[in-house]
């Protein structure tokens, strides 16, 4: 079950959540129709490769990662986007493509999106293309502390 290390760390920190079952969804537009949540509440994450390593990156759904943006925002000569073979490994119970935003689960940097950070609830993949978990923001950016910059269009 992918949500089980993500669960049992929300649940250690005693936050509220809803997990959201769904038919299979591939894209964060796709979690967005499938679950009725609007694409701004929807949160997918984006790993980038830099020269420092992989970084992650948190935006609405509805929003696209901007390289040059984030090159500027991370302060690296060059990011691109990470391949599968890349970033599996690092996520050993999370089907390819369905990694929650919790970085810090995972030994990565989290860098979100200044407009999530406006919202009052956020969802995202659990670990898996059939399943959400939908949160206040706030508790989110409690437990990961991602550092807001600027990136997407």
């Amino acid at each position: 079950m992918p949500a089980r290390k993500l669960k049992a760390f929300l649940n250690e920190n005693r936050v509220k959540y809803v997990s959201i079952r769904h038919s299979p969804a591939y894209t964060a537009q796709e979690v967005a129709a499938s679950t009725h949540i609007s694409g701004r509440d929807i949160a997918k994450t984006v790993l980038l490769k830099t020269e420092q390593g992989i970084v992650m990156l948190v935006l609405p759904a509805d929003r696209h990662v901007n390289l040059d943006e984030a090159e500027r925002a991370l302060g690296v000569g060059q990011a691109r986007l990470a391949t599968e073979e890349e970033f599996k490994r690092l996520f050993p119970d999370c089907e390819p493509g369905a990694m929650p935003p919790f970085g810090n689960l995972y030994d990565l940097p989290v860098y979100v999106a200044p407009s999530l950070t406006a919202e009052t609830e956020i969802a995202f993949n659990a670990g898996s293309h059939t399943e959400v978990i939908r949160m206040a923001y706030a508790d989110f950016a409690d437990l990961v502390h991602p550092i807001v910059v600027e990136f997407s269009a």
